[in-house]
C-alpha cells in the first residue's frame, strides 16, 4: 500500500506544479497497479515484488520506445518517454552497480557449481530472482555470459 500512497502523493504534487509529464507517468503507474489488482479478481493489494515488476516493465517500455524514436530522429517524442522513465524509476529500489551484480553472479556460480554456457539458465534464474528490481535483466545476462564463457 505504501507505493500507492507514494504515487498518490506524487500525483498531487504534479497536479499542483502543473507537471504534465510527471502526471502522465504517475497516472500510468496507478493504472497498471489497479489493472494488476483487478486481474486476480480479489480486492487485496498486490505484493511489493509484483509492484517492482510492474514499475521495471514500465521503465523498460519507455526506454525502448525512446530508443526507437531516437533511431528515427524523433527527439520530440523520445524526450517525454525518457522523462517518464526517470519519474517512474524514482519509485524503484536503488539499482546495483556492475561490480555488485558481478559479485552476486560469482556467488551463484560458486554455489551451483556452474561450469559453462550449458548452466546459464540455472544461474540466470537464481540471480534474476535474487536481484529482482535491483538490476536490469540484460546487464545480468551479459555478466553471466562473460563469466561462464
Amino acid at each position: 500500500m505504501s507505493l500507492q500512497v507514494d504515487i498518490m502523493t506524487a500525483m498531487k504534487a504534479a497536479m499542483k506544479g502543473k507537471d504534465q509529464t510527471a502526471l502522465a507517468a504517475l497516472r500510468a503507474v496507478k493504472s497498471e497497479i489497479l489493472l494488476a489488482q483487478t486481474a486476480t479478481g480479489s480486492k487485496e493489494e498486490i505484493s511489493e515484488d509484483e509492484e517492482i515488476k510492474i514499475l521495471s516493465k514500465m521503465v523498460k517500455q519507455r526506454k525502448d520506445s525512446a530508443a526507437i524514436f531516437l533511431e528515427q530522429d524523433r527527439n520530440d517524442l523520445a524526450e517525454p518517454e525518457l522523462a517518464q522513465a526517470e519519474i517512474i524509476s524514482q519509485f524503484l529500489p536503488a539499482q546495483l552497480s556492475e561490480e555488485e551484480i558481478t559479485v552476486a553472479v560469482m556467488k551463484t556460480i560458486a554455489a551451483t557449481g556452474a561450469e559453462g554456457m550449458k548452466d546459464m539458465g540455472k544461474v540466470m534464474g537464481m540471480v534474476s530472482t535474487e536481484l529482482a528490481g535491483k538490476a536490469d535483466g540484460k546487464t545480468i545476462s551479459n555478466i553471466v555470459k562473460a563469466k561462464l564463457s
